[in-house]
């Protein structure tokens, strides 16, 4: 994807707003029909059947027929292409969209080659219904055959063309880096070098406490709610901003550097689950389990990672975690008492000593994780396991 920054007049913002509504209509209306499927039901209509009764939807509500045909198929086609990605195990469950939260949609066909070269900064797409609206050419327009138009919770409006990038050619060096991903320090490599995503400043941290404190305290419905609520928005998309820029530049800059990138195979989905638990089941340490949590998702584990996917291809190994931060790597001894603390890594055996993110980074990049009894990973059997004796074939 390639997104740019829109730039609508209010007047096209209020038609941007009401071809966002119709997706979302549409949408939901064909997802509870799929959610009224039973075992003694017959078969909920697939997205031929839809479509018509969509163009019998359009005849009969005038304001339904007002917006954009392309805007309400492509609605359906969307929520087919999601149930699809989820018998296939690849997405979670559709769900309800919302307004405010879920604000897009998406054009395709000839409808979606309307883009103009206004000067050397500024160009437009011509959005069915809506009319020429500007965009910022940051970059190069690719090839695309279809685009998407979204507004997020801070009130910015976006356009992705739908065109996949070329990945980034391998140095040819032969070279290895390992990647261990943390909390304090988001990545650290093998090389020795530590990143992290810049984040909030210290004022900003501030005023964004201030302004929740503010939020619970407004009534809920009220324009003041609203008004405050934008504010925390916008902030929050400022801190998602620069953890993005942050994965984009580190992850370009590992793909150019070094042939093979070998990462910590990290389940994050199953890492920052909540550890609320239930009524009957009530979990523990659970506000120490949420700030962990959340500095998990701050560091941004899973985007680097994927963005390391799209832009080396074949290229990214992923590594069994276990043990990687307790080894060391200039022995192989491996004790809990080598991690003298969050920073410091110093073997009892050999004294060797480093930072504790780095020294597990170059176990990464070994290729080596260690299993509970201490051997190296993957073995066909433990060699420090007693032999066992060996059972009879059962006779028949």
């Amino acid at each position: 994807m390639s997104r740019y920054r829109l730039y609508p007049t209010q007047q096209q913002e209020t038609l941007l707003l009401t071809a966002c509504g119709h997706a979302r209509y549409v949408w939901n209306l064909a997802l509870e029909q799929k959610n009224m499927w039973r075992r003694d039901r017959p078969h909920t209509p697939n997205y031929m059947e839809q479509a018509r009764q969509l163009t019998e939807a359009r005849r009969e509500n005038p304001w339904l027929a007002e917006g954009s045909v392309t805007v309400q198929q492509q609605a359906l086609r969307d929520h087919d292409q999601a149930w699809r990605n989820f018998f296939n195990g690849t997405h979670d469950r559709p769900t309800w969209r919302k307004r405010g939260q879920h604000e897009g949609f998406r054009i395709v066909g000839r409808e979606a080659a309307r883009l103009r070269r206004d000067n050397g900064r500024w160009s437009a797409v011509n959005i069915p219904k809506v009319g020429w609206v500007r965009f910022k050419r940051s970059r190069d327009l690719p090839e695309a055959k279809s685009y998407r138009v979204t507004r997020d919770r801070s009130g910015r409006w976006h356009i992705a063309l739908a065109a996949i990038p070329a990945p980034i050619p391998a140095p040819g060096t032969g070279e290895v880096v390992g990647v261990d991903r943390g909390v304090k320090v988001a990545v650290a490599l093998s090389t020795g070098e530590l990143s992290s995503p810049a984040g909030l400043r210290q004022k900003e941290s501030g005023r964004l406490r201030h302004l929740q404190r503010r939020l619970a305290r407004a009534q809920k419905g009220s324009s003041r709610r609203a008004r405050i609520k934008g504010q925390v928005a916008r902030l929050r998309a400022r801190e998602a901003d620069r953890r993005k820029d942050w994965a984009e530049k580190t992850s370009t800059d590992l793909a150019r550097r070094f042939d093979v990138i070998r990462v910590e195979d990290l389940k994050v989905k199953g890492m920052t689950r909540s550890a609320r638990g239930t009524i009957a089941k009530p979990g523990r340490n659970v506000r120490q389990k949420a700030g962990l949590n959340r500095g998990i998702l701050a560091a941004g584990w899973g985007l680097m990672v994927t963005r390391l996917e799209h832009k080396a291809p074949r290229r990214v190994e992923k590594v069994n975690p276990a043990y990687t931060s307790q080894t060391c790597n200039a022995c192989g001894h491996c004790a809990p008492e080598n991690r003298k603390s969050q920073a410091v890594f110093r073997c009892v055996a050999c004294k060797h000593q480093d930072h504790a993110d780095v020294n597990a980074a170059r176990n990464i990049a070994a290729g080596h994780a260690v299993t509970a009894r201490g051997d190296r990973a993957k073995p066909a059997r433990s060699t420090k396991r007693e032999p066992q004796r060996k059972r009879l074939p059962t006779v028949a």
